[in-house]
């Protein structure tokens, strides 16, 4: 999808030198002086996943009256786009403090991570901006509170990462308990066959009776000595099962 001109059709006195050297994307987000004119190329904020940067111009003419190319009343449009980076901000803080499992970070830093590079990005270009235009007090305010929003959001990335980290540590912990467990409830199986398979295999053999069915005896003793048998070979079973090499 195209991207709508940076320059608005109604800014006929724009500057020569700012046209020439804007291209048609927007870039890098920076600023521009001369002849008293200041221009500041920003970016607006960046969604999820999204390649592209859509650009934002805020032009001081040299008589000191601010306009935006997105419409907005010049004074005070730098400020309301401070406002949205910020309030972008506070929605994924409410974000991060409910997250919990590792699949509730992830989406966290892929919204994050463009945030944290546009914010100081706009930091240093306000920087350079005021740099252009010292006695210009408002830019000195907007700077600052740029400067607490890219701290903000780097912190807010920091944090998001470290709980990620922890929260990938902790499902490994449980993953691990949960393996022990399952191996010690196939051992404590293991076990009990090995304890219970020499009496299946004589009675699979001879039977297990005393009926006209044990068609070789009516006695008790084979019987017995088929139980004594697999209980001797149930325990010798165990032991080399349970041994530790």
């Amino acid at each position: 999808m195209a991207l709508p001109p940076l320059i608005p059709s109604t800014w006929s006195s724009f500057p020569v030198e700012f046209r020439n050297r804007l291209g048609s994307t927007v870039g890098r987000q920076r600023s521009m002086y001369s002849d008293g004119h200041l221009l500041i190329v920003a970016h607006q904020l960046p969604e999820r996943d999204e390649p592209n940067r859509r650009g934002i111009l805020y032009w001081r003419e040299a008589g000191g009256e601010w306009k935006c190319s997105s419409g907005e009343p010049g004074k005070v449009a730098l400020g309301l786009h401070l406002d949205r980076n910020a309030k972008r901000l506070d929605a994924y803080e409410q974000q991060a403090s409910t997250a919990k499992h590792a699949e509730d970070f992830l989406p966290l830093l892929d919204g994050l991570a463009p945030i944290v590079r546009s914010n100081r990005n706009l930091l240093a270009t306000l920087e350079e901006a005021r740099k252009s235009v010292p006695e210009v007090r408002e830019l000195i305010d907007h700077r600052d509170r740029a400067y607490d929003l890219s701290r903000q959001a780097e912190l807010l990335y920091e944090d998001v990462r470290n709980s990620l980290d922890v929260a990938v540590v902790r499902r490994a912990d449980e993953q691990a308990k949960s393996t022990k467990e399952m191996m010690m409830a196939a051992h404590r199986l293991n076990v009990m066959a090995a304890l219970f398979f020499p009496f299946a295999t004589l009675g699979s053999i001879f039977g297990t009776t005393l009926t006209e069915n044990w068609s070789w005896s009516q006695s008790a003793v084979p019987f017995a000595v088929l139980v004594l048998a697999g209980f001797v070979g149930g325990i010798a079973m165990t032991a080399y099962i349970t041994k530790k090499t």
